[in-house]
């Protein structure tokens, strides 16, 4: 933490500079998406097609500060408009750098555990793309990357000290009655090979669980091993990631699940388990105007809850990613059992589950022109 405390000063410091200054670099980005989709346990309606979201993302870098944000606008209904990231960052050097802000939790494969416009299923569980509020420290070498960060808190937007975490957001976190606050995270790779690209990865959470009804922190931890490999065309992902989320509820309250919260929705999930997560992928480099690319791929998962009595959640996806220009169509079949967002079951799908659900299937296509 000494290293990070004194990357800090040095970032506060050089904003406060106050001299003759290159001129700001600017580039506005962003991305307009549309989404079809059959989902196969809808009673009526069955096939939708409409608007997916749009989003804005600036970047600005001055004098070796540098800017980064999202900010995503959805239907009312998923929460509107909010960011999925924001942060100031410096590099120190070209190995070297440190953001602050609304950034990137180090924990497993990044930036993606799977190759799905969906995600994959770490993702719904908070352990996915998930972005926290903190400052992080990040070192890439040549066999060796690091990243040290620690986090006061999730996205916040209501800072009384009774408010509970907002759902309006874009990353999943535990919501309700319990906050997640000073965590800790590390994690570090050794990266090997020429032609046959690989890295091994181990990363590792540990942070508190406030209860607003009791005033106490619970713990929340969090450990994963991870393998990627890269070798022409072809990648792969492979990962196991433990937690275990030790709220301190008040009395009568079941310590066995928590609830977790995102898109302006709520649902539960166990508090220990085990999410093993496989993918593949393929790129297939085309020459058909404007198609330059494109990517098969399949990714697996399987939740496996410490409790017995509850059931496990899976899902599988295959897809095909088309790239032309600035656009991205994600073409896929999702298939699932207990997991929200891919059948029936939304409330107890991640935690106790049903024993009696079917297999349900989604068929997606998602068109987004990216800029």
């Amino acid at each position: 933490m000494k290293k990070v405390l004194q990357s800090l000063a040095i970032v506060l410091l050089s904003i406060s500079m106050v001299s003759a200054q290159e001129k700001p670099e600017v580039k506005i980005g962003g991305a307009l998406r549309y989404n079809f989709n059959y989902s196969s346990w809808k009673d009526h309606q069955k096939t939708k097609f409409g608007y997916d979201m749009l989003a804005f993302s600036p970047q600005v870098s001055y004098r070796g500060v540098k800017l980064n944000v999202e900010y995503r606008l959805y239907a009312e209904e998923f929460g509107a408009g909010f960011l999925r990231y924001g942060y100031v960052g410096y590099n120190f050097n070209k190995q070297d750098e440190i953001h602050i802000g609304l950034t990137q939790v180090p924990l497993g494969i990044q930036k993606y555990n799977s190759h799905s416009y969906y995600l994959g299923m770490g993702y719904y569980l908070g352990i996915e793309d998930d972005y926290d509020m903190g400052v992080k420290f990040i070192h890439t070498g040549d066999k060796f990357d690091y990243q040290l960060a620690f986090f006061t808190n999730s996205e916040e937007v209501l800072f009384g000290s009774e408010s509970e975490s907002t759902p309006r957001r874009y990353s999943y976190d535990v919501a309700g009655r319990n906050k997640e606050v000073n965590q800790v995270n590390l994690k570090i790779v050794y990266k090997y090979g020429n032609k046959f690209k690989q890295q091994l990865g181990a990363s590792f959470l540990y942070g508190g669980l406030y209860n607003l009804d009791t005033y106490r922190t619970g713990d929340n931890i969090a450990f994963a091993f991870h393998y990627e490999l890269n070798y022409n065309k072809f990648d792969l992902k492979a990962q196991a990631l433990s937690y275990e989320k030790n709220p301190e509820n008040a009395q009568g309250e079941s310590e066995q699940v928590v609830s977790l919260a995102a898109y302006n929705l709520y649902y539960d999930a166990a508090a220990k388990a085990t999410l093993y997560t496989l993918g593949i992928g393929y790129s297939i480099p085309v020459k058909w105007k404007p198609i330059s690319d494109i990517q098969i791929y399949n990714d697996f998962a399987y939740l496996d809850k410490n409790v017995s009595a509850f059931e496990e959640s899976i899902s599988n996806t295959t897809g095909i990613m088309v790239h032309a220009g600035g656009v991205y169509a994600y073409i896929e079949y999702i298939n699932a059992r207990n997991q929200p967002w891919f059948g029936p079951e939304w409330t107890n799908a991640f935690s106790t589950g049903d024993p009696n659900t079917d297999w349900h299937y989604r068929f997606n296509i998602n068109i987004g022109y990216y800029f």
